[in-house]
C-alpha cells in the first residue's frame, strides 16, 4: 500500500487545496474501482477527449450517462430476463455498474453513442475568453513623458 503526505502542498500553496484533495481521493478510490466494465480514454484532438466504454448485452435504455459538479458518472442497470435460462457457461457479463470520472475544469460532455456493443463519450475542454492567454502590446516612449501626462490629467480633474 502507497500513502502520499500532501501536508507540504498546504503548507506552501495557496488554493491548491481542491488539487491536493482529488489527488488523495484519486489514490485512494484506485484500490476500490471494479474493473468492470473495461474502457479506453482516448486524446483525439488538442482539447478533445473521447472515453470508450466496453457495455456488451446492455441496450440504450438500460445505460444512464449523468454529470454533476466536474463528476462524469456512467451507469447500466440490466432489466429482469423475463425467461429463464439454463446457462452451462456464462463469460459474457451483464451485470449493473457504475463507473465515475472525474472531470477537470471547463470539461464538458457534447455526445454520447451507442454502437456495436461500444459506448462512446465525447468530451471537450472549452476554456471561457477571459481565462485565455491574451497578448498585452508593448509601446517604445519615454516614462517621464507619460509620468508627467499622468500628472497633469490628475491635477485638471
Amino acid at each position: 500500500m502507497r500513502t502520499l503526505d500532501f501536508s507540504p502542498l498546504y503548507r506552501s500553496a495557496i488554493g491548491f487545496d481542491r488539487m491536493a484533495n482529488l489527488l488523495d481521493a484519486m489514490l485512494t478510490s484506485e484500490q476500490k474501482q471494479p474493473t468492470y466494465p473495461p474502457y479506453d480514454i482516448e486524446l483525439t484532438g488538442e482539447d478533445s477527449y473521447r472515453i470508450t466504454m466496453a457495455v456488451a448485452g446492455f441496450e440504450q435504455s438500460e445505460l444512464d450517462i449523468q454529470v454533476e459538479q466536474n463528476r462524469l458518472t456512467v451507469s447500466g442497470k440490466k432489466a429482469e430476463e423475463k425467461q429463464q435460462r439454463n446457462y452451462l457457461h456464462r463469460g459474457i457479463a451483464a451485470r449493473n455498474f457504475e463507473r465515475r470520472f472525474q472531470l477537470a475544469d471547463h470539461v464538458k460532455v457534447t455526445d454520447a453513442k451507442l454502437a456495436n456493443g461500444l459506448l462512446h463519450i465525447e468530451l471537450v475542454r472549452e476554456i471561457p475568453e477571459a481565462m485565455k492567454p491574451r497578448k498585452i502590446e508593448i509601446t517604445v516612449g519615454n516614462l517621464l513623458q507619460h509620468n508627467d501626462q499622468d500628472r497633469k490629467a490628475e491635477a485638471a480633474a
